[in-house]
């Protein structure tokens, strides 16, 4: 779908958000050149009311802001662009220009499931992925058994690296069986949060 910013009233706002992490990085402002220039390009332009000209963030830094997705706003006059940005955002030299960090990366399990999400209709020779989904749900419970077990013995030995690694394998394998069933990672969330309430 082809989004059309309405530019009528000069400059629209762009707010900066993490694609991974989900968290606001900045904002920033755009006209229409701007705008197509951050589409053509695919790295975040704005234009600079202080220098009063188009502005690529990371011109002069080398902390570009590359695009994964551009939203528009239901009266078509601000923009969210999902980027994944290369450093700081800000020009202070903090992680984003509210002063906050940009390192709660567990929202980057929804970026996990949306990739798994796409490669479960792919062929079994693209991706592990794939794969694991043409080989039904038993294979991929299967799984997720075995790294459960797999988490249980490397809690037991004391050695954090193998642990780690065991619980990255059981998540992993878990959020593909959530997919296989038809179960998004989002509604586990909904469910936890609903127990929370109580």
């Amino acid at each position: 779908m082809s989004l059309s910013p309405d530019f009528s009233k000069g400059l629209i706002p762009a707010v900066i958000q993490d694609a991974s992490t989900l968290q606001v990085l900045m904002l920033g402002y755009m006209n229409e050149e701007a705008y197509l220039k951050t589409q053509a390009d695919q790295i975040v332009t704005f234009y600079s009311r202080s220098k009063e000209r188009l502005w690529t963030k990371g011109e002069t830094s080398g902390n570009f802001l590359h695009v994964k997705n551009i939203l528009l706003d239901c009266d078509n006059d601000t923009l969210l662009i999902q980027v994944n940005p290369v450093g700081p955002a800000c020009h202070t030299g903090a992680d984003t220009c509210f002063n906050t960090s940009n390192q709660d990366n567990a929202a980057w399990l929804d970026y996990l499931k949306h990739i798994i999400r796409s490669r479960k209709g792919a062929s079994a020779d693209t991706s592990y992925t794939a794969s694991l989904f043409q080989k039904g749900t038993n294979k991929v419970a299967q799984k997720v058994g075995e790294e459960a077990v797999e988490l249980v013995i490397e809690a037991m030995s004391n050695n954090d690296e193998l642990f780690k690694g065991e619980a990255a394998d059981l998540i992993f394998h878990l959020l593909v069986l959530l997919e296989d069933r038809g179960i998004g990672l989002e509604k586990i969330v909904a469910l936890l949060k609903e127990r929370h309430n109580k």
